[in-house]
């Protein structure tokens, strides 16, 4: 677990808004992370856990509100007090800070483990080829995976392609890891070995923001629990706290289905 310093938040979420059509799934977040702090968060489904996540990155856009990364205003410019949208090349741009590891592994059917790893530092960052596979093998070293460098998605166990796609994520060389329910996708003897490969990335300092129900993770790793219920975050604070003596009754009736 990371010793986070009272400094300038990496994340800054404010008075976040977020409906699709007539349903309100977001209702005024605010939330920050440090530099190095791994926050965990919880609910049960359809509380917003998710569609906030995506709208760090801007994969959603917000109605309301700002969510500010390392800095920049994501997915807009704010002028004269008004936020206006930025173009898609600029967005891509502020996304190459962020990385992201989603439910399903996404990773390219067509490509090897390494092809997979390599293919944004090539396309995007332009990196030569030679940098960007000494960088991925050293992230296949990283996640346990040096052996399946040359591995097709299809050769490879769900749990070995849920390390892949974190180790793309990793090849960016992101300031923030968003991981959205990582292992929901798994059988559950899978599961430890990402969670393990998350845990990791945790003691190195790395910053992360994990939607999950992995109340062991939770526990283990994270600086700070969240727990969010109906579009708002409800109680957070330290995990022994927020799991061992919640305050809020909503918490205490979700936590009770994993006890």
């Amino acid at each position: 677990m990371n010793a986070v310093e009272a400094v300038q938040p990496l994340v800054q979420a404010r008075n976040v808004h977020k409906a699709f059509g007539e349903v309100e799934v977001l209702k005024g977040i605010d939330l920050d992370v440090a530099p190095g702090e791994v926050v965990v968060v919880l609910g049960p489904s359809g509380s917003g856990k998710s569609t906030f996540l995506r709208c760090v990155n801007h994969l959603e856009a917000i109605d309301r509100g700002s969510i500010v990364v390392a800095g920049e205003q994501i997915g807009y410019s704010l002028h004269n007090g008004r936020l206006n949208k930025l173009p898609a090349r600029a967005i891509a741009v502020q996304r190459r800070q962020i990385g992201m590891v989603f439910q399903q592994f996404n990773l390219y059917p067509h490509m090897t483990a390494l092809q997979n790893i390599i293919e944004a530092p090539i396309g995007v960052h332009k990196q030569s080829r030679r940098q960007a596979t000494e960088l991925a093998m050293e992230l296949l070293a990283r996640v346990g995976l040096t052996h399946k460098a040359d591995a097709y998605p299809r050769q490879l166990s769900g749990g070995q392609q849920q390390r892949i796609a974190i180790a793309r994520a990793l090849a960016i060389k992101p300031k923030l890891m968003l991981f959205d329910e990582p292992t929901s996708a798994l059988d559950p003897e899978l599961v430890g070995e990402v969670l393990a490969t998350m845990r990791d990335l945790a003691d190195q300092g790395l910053t992360m923001i994990v939607v999950t129900h992995e109340i062991g993770f939770a526990r283990e790793a994270a600086d700070r629990a969240v727990f969010m219920d109906g579009g708002i975050i409800v109680e957070q604070g330290r995990p022994d706290d927020v799991l061992g003596n919640p305050q809020h009754p909503r918490t205490r009736a979700f936590l009770s289905r994993f006890i």
